[in-house]
């Protein structure tokens, strides 16, 4: 099938990215995980009951609730011009959320806790919103499984990731696979998992002393990767469906 010139474009930045996340975890990725482990030992108990309990509700919310509501797809619309409204949408949801985390973060340790919640809903909207605009049907509970593949891709550590992103190639072929009743899914198993490999620099925010100079800049980071993330995502389904085997960008789990 012919490809356009922004298809041709923006290959490489695929490619990259696929390698980025099969990668084999360095020795930084392990010692960031260490250092999470410390961290995740200051914070008290009931404030990790919170953060497993919103991950939970989250879950179970994205793949069964019909509160995410989202702008309609323009039919037949190129990569190009879908991509182009998808920058769009990204760069409104990292302001929203940069305000909302310096708000927050200079409210001190239970205002920040308190915004936990509110962060993981913006960061599902905006999942949301980009499907949407691919054109993906997010009433269908596989695509919301997606979404929330590439909501735990984001927030993993490498081991993790790679094992997440082995799970997103040709979802097409593998959500046929899934049960049609979504009550099927092990959705407790899915929001274990990530707990346990919650972000760090949002377990660093509820540390009292550090929020307040954090909350900006860490929300305006983490949804900007989240939306890096969600296009490379969505970008490597749209040459799998165009291309024969996908075999012009996909790449095996195994390359490094």
């Amino acid at each position: 099938m012919h490809i356009s010139r922004y298809e041709e474009q923006i290959e490489p930045e695929l490619t990259k990215w696929q390698l980025k996340m099969q990668k084999r975890p360095n020795f930084i990725d392990r010692t960031s995980k260490k250092v999470q482990d410390k961290i995740n030992d200051i914070i008290p108990d009931k404030v990790h009951q919170v953060i497993t309990g919103t991950i939970k509700q989250m879950v179970r919310g994205v793949l069964t609730g019909a509160e995410y509501t989202t702008t309609q797809s323009t039919p037949g619309a190129s990569l190009e011009e879908i991509e182009t409204a998808v920058r769009r949408k990204i760069d409104f949801y990292k302001k929203a959320g940069a305000a909302e985390g310096g708000i927050t973060g200079a409210g001190g340790f239970w205002l920040a806790l308190a915004e936990f919640p509110i962060l993981i809903g913006i960061k599902i909207k905006l999942l949301f919103e980009i499907a949407a605009l691919y054109g993906r049907p997010v009433n269908d509970y596989r695509e919301r499984l997606f979404i929330l593949h590439i909501f735990q891709l984001t927030f993993s550590s490498q081991k993790g990731r790679q094992q997440v992103f082995s799970q997103m190639i040709r979802w097409d072929e593998r959500s046929r696979e899934l049960p049609d009743d979504i009550h099927q899914f092990n959705w407790k198993t899915f929001q274990q998992e990530y707990r346990d490999y919650i972000d760090l620099a949002k377990m660093a925010q509820l540390i009292p002393g550090i929020g307040a100079a954090v909350g900006v800049i860490v929300n305006y980071r983490l949804l900007d990767q989240l939306g890096k993330n969600a296009m490379n995502a969505y970008r490597m389904r749209w040459f799998e469906e165009r291309m024969p085997g996908g075999e012009r960008t996909l790449l095996s789990p195994t390359t490094r």
